[in-house]
């Protein structure tokens, strides 16, 4: 099995974000993740410890790349484009 990497996390984000109808908090998002992932995140060597860092990472790429809608208030729902 393939480690996983922070890299991963931009499809585990869009995954969440789909699962929960397209949009979300952060919250709600990690605990999909977590939900989803935790085997793939246990045997993730050091990602394991900065996961939702590099998952708020990823959401900002993804913003970056046009595929989450750009949001100017941090306490605004995560959203699919």
């Amino acid at each position: 099995m393939k480690m996983a990497t922070k890299h991963d996390l931009k499809d585990w984000v869009s995954e969440a974000l789909a699962t929960e109808g397209g949009a979300s908090d952060v919250v709600s998002v990690a605990k999909r993740i977590w939900q989803t992932h935790e085997q793939d995140l246990r045997q993730s060597g050091d990602l394991f410890f900065t996961w939702q860092y590099d998952m708020r990472w990823a959401a900002f790429t993804l913003r970056k790349e046009g595929r989450l809608k750009a949001v100017d208030d941090k306490a605004l729902p995560w959203e699919i484009a």
